[in-house]
């Protein structure tokens, strides 16, 4: 078989271009081989531009590591021709997505709206004054973003996000150990090295505990010290269950001992309509009927984050039927999405 095989321009990368060994050419027919190398110049391309390592490929292929690693070197000796159309059809899809992707307008970067406006000010008091706040702001107007946004322009900001499954105070620690860079196995010496590190900044470190809500209160208790013992901020966000614990009648010490520790509290349920029209405006959509569909549609549970999900559903079926977006299709992809009794 005359086929030629390009070797890799540069050796040691780990998207070298493979070498098959003669097993492997002695064993596949032609045809397979030829579709093989077109197959693997496609992964290397994909895999480089997106920088997705060996595994990742592997596993959005939906190949065993194993097998993977044996196609793509040109060393399985097995059939070839099903593991070629496994990756060919993933390469169809990923570019089929990676395309219509490519149509839909992105998400508008950060926007400064007069809630994120108020985030920052209650964060920057927290980090100034060593004080614990409290941010009860509802679902999908920006909260997180607003936060991670502070913490990426400012130093010394630390912000960890808690799950159900991070609730308690070890997970929650080690959460936080995660985001200060804190390495320590020992669970005993885990306060203890998190405590050191919030001491070596100097003053003026703030701990950003997103999804708050979801924290048992002895984690809260926890974070109550760091901020006695090392002169810390500390920021609680989520929603109003953060707060209406400690609205409890008969709460005990511990309670009350977290109350007068809390200098402010920054408490909004609802969008402002500036942020609305702000967001709105963002994606670049002026049409004034337009407009007031969304104003509407972001005043509903979910806030900003209603609204970029119908714009992108409403791009996808102005593209699909080639035509400019209008007030028909946010409509259609408003009723399309059906949360409507979701509110």
């Amino acid at each position: 078989m005359n086929t030629h095989v390009t070797t890799s321009p540069a050796a040691g990368s780990p998207w070298d271009r493979p070498t098959p060994s003669r097993e492997f050419m002695a064993k596949h027919t032609e045809e397979d081989v030829t579709e093989w190398q077109a197959l693997t110049t496609r992964v290397r391309e994909i895999a480089m531009a997106n920088g997705f390592s060996k595994a990742e490929t592997q596993r959005r292929v939906g190949m065993k590591e194993g097998t993977f690693s044996q196609w793509f070197s040109g060393t399985y000796i097995g059939r070839l021709e099903p593991f070629n159309r496994q990756v060919r059809n993933w390469l169809e899809a990923f570019e089929e997505s990676s395309s219509l992707a490519a149509t839909i307008p992105q998400s508008p970067d950060f926007i400064t709206t007069k809630i994120g406006r108020e985030i920052f000010e209650t964060l920057h008091w927290a980090q100034m004054t060593a004080d614990m706040v409290m941010i009860t702001i509802g679902a999908g107007m920006g909260k997180t973003a607003t936060c991670r946004r502070y913490a990426a322009t400012r130093p010394h900001v630390f912000h960890a996000t808690i799950s159900p499954h991070t609730k308690t105070v070890h997970g929650m620690l080690v959460e936080l150990a995660a985001e200060l860079d804190v390495r320590e196995v020992n669970p005993a010496k885990l306060t203890r090295a998190i405590g050191a590190k919030i001491g070596r900044s100097g003053g003026g470190t703030l701990l950003v505990i997103d999804e708050a809500q979801n924290l048992v209160d002895d984690a809260i208790n926890q974070l109550r010290h760091f901020m006695d013992i090392y002169n810390c901020g500390i920021a609680l966000v989520g929603n109003e269950e953060v707060y209406s614990r400690f609205n409890k009648t008969g709460g005990g010490p511990s309670y009350a001992q977290l109350k007068r520790r809390i200098g402010k509290r920054l408490k909004r349920a609802k969008p402002y309509l500036e942020d609305i029209q702000a967001y709105v405006s963002a994606w670049g959509i002026s049409d004034e009927d337009c407009v007031r569909f969304l104003i509407g549609v972001g005043q509903k549970g979910g806030a900003l984050g209603q609204v970029e999900k119908t714009v992108k559903l409403a791009y996808m079926l102005a593209i699909g039927a080639e035509q400019d977006l209008s007030l028909k299709h946010l409509k259609a992809a408003w009723e399309n999405r059906d949360v409507e009794d979701m509110q």
